[in-house]
């Protein structure tokens, strides 16, 4: 795009590959998800600018996103990268402390007990 033209973020999110489409790219704008240089936005047709700073809250990340350039298509995942330059910290430290565990405090196991743990478990909560 030329300089100082801006692109909408709904469109830019869509085509920097963030989203999957450009209509969940306007439903995560419109949630309050999006900050666009520290400033909330809820309007997906605001535009957006190289240089611009994104911070991006989304599946319990926050993800900061400099935007180097405007789109002109949702191309391959490699045509997408080079968009944007990843500011974000590493993982653990943007995960929220709440997604952590569910509700209850209980993780459930990502395999069902073998007979020695099923016995250890009836031990422990029978006696």
């Amino acid at each position: 795009m030329a300089d100082g033209a801006g692109q909408r973020i709904d469109k830019w999110l869509f085509f920097a590959r963030v989203v999957k489409s450009r209509s969940l790219a306007q439903k995560l704008v419109q949630s309050g998800g999006v900050r666009i240089n520290r400033d909330k936005t809820t309007n997906g047709a605001r535009l957006v600018r190289a240089d611009d700073t994104l911070t991006v809250s989304i599946h319990d990340t926050v993800r900061i996103l400099k935007i180097r350039d405007c789109g002109t298509r949702r191309g391959p995942a490699s045509e997408a990268a080079e968009l944007y330059e990843d500011l974000s910290p590493p993982e653990e430290t943007t995960r929220r402390k709440d997604a952590e565990l569910p509700k209850g405090g209980y993780m459930p196991p990502k395999r069902p007990p073998n007979k020695k743990e099923r016995r250890a478990h009836e031990r422990l909560r029978w006696g």
